[in-house]
């Protein structure tokens, strides 16, 4: 009889070593704990009752159901371990167990997306796991493109924030590094351009990336310098607040001489390089010559 006891004892004695153990066993992989959320995926374990261990996505109004359970247990807005105790209170109410212990394991956040696209390397959207930061966003787009704007736009619901990328970035401000929760849309939009057309090298439509705006030699710069027929005037076109389009003379060659002060360029400028007449004819003059002289040169002789 003592030996039937003491087998007993010895049997409870490891039971209860091993319930724990089983337990932490099922929730050592979970994912970080936060407030469930509709679409999320639970993996729900509850001891000693295969038959009630299942996972289980939390349905659109907010509940998850079990087997044997008549109703279902409010899932969304609770932290895991909440779960645990609603479930647990469902079961023992009804008397399906007495005493239950239950483990509930996110198996997947799906309730909590944040999408970041625009001016970026890779636009994606993700769930918010975890401590989940604007840079840590950036950086899982791989970074800015060279087209990205100063800013960066955060909307959540009604809620625009806007970021100054400098700030963010190269200044590394903690106080506009701001802790996304789920349900964010990021966006960077593309940098304000300056369009340089006429005899220049490169023309094109530069990005600005600076508040400040460009200028004249900075344009120039940017389009590889001028063409060899360029004029000494430039004309920035633009339009003012009422959108009445404006003809502003530059004295181009000046400037470039350093003998008139760089004037400014503001986003959606035009900066136009004429042609200099004269020096295409004189240039067209040269060409002839050149080419009249080489010919000579080499026995032929060519009429124009």
């Amino acid at each position: 009889m003592r030996t039937v006891i003491l087998a007993l004892l010895v049997s409870i004695s490891m039971t209860a070593q091993m319930q724990p153990s089983r337990m932490e066993e099922v929730g050592k992989d979970n994912l970080p704990a936060q407030r469930l959320g509709v679409d999320d995926l639970v993996a729900v374990s509850v001891y000693d009752a295969p038959e009630l261990t299942r996972t289980l996505r939390v349905e659109s109004d907010g509940t998850i159901h079990l087997p044997l359970l008549k109703g279902g247990v409010r899932a969304a807005g609770a932290l895991p371990r909440e779960l645990e105790a609603s479930i647990a209170e469902a079961l023992a109410a009804e008397q399906i167990l007495v005493d239950p212990v239950v483990k509930v394991t996110v198996v997947e956040y799906h309730s909590r997306p944040i999408s970041v696209m625009g001016a970026v390397r890779k636009p994606l959207t993700f769930q918010a796991v975890g401590t989940v930061t604007l840079l840590d966003a950036l950086a899982r787009s791989e970074g800015l493109t060279s087209e990205a704007g100063m800013e960066v736009l955060v909307t959540h619901g009604d809620q625009v924030e806007r970021v100054e990328v400098k700030r963010l970035l190269k200044d590394a401000d903690p106080s506009v590094n701001i802790a996304l929760h789920g349900g964010e849309e990021i966006r960077v939009p593309d940098a304000g351009k300056i369009f340089v057309v006429g005899n220049v090298r490169k023309p094109g439509a530069f990005p600005v990336h600076d508040a400040g705006g460009s200028s004249v030699l900075k344009m120039v710069a940017l389009s590889e310098g001028l063409a060899p027929y360029a004029g000494k005037m430039a004309y920035i076109f633009r339009r003012d607040e009422s959108g009445v389009k404006q003809e502003v003379p530059v004295e181009l060659e000046r400037i470039l001489q350093r003998k008139a002060p760089d004037v400014p360029l503001e986003v959606d400028d035009v900066l136009y390089i004429p042609d200099n007449k004269g020096r295409r004819a004189a240039m067209n003059v040269i060409d002839r010559v050149t080419t009249f002289g080489a010919s000579t040169g080499a026995g032929l002789l060519i009429w124009h």
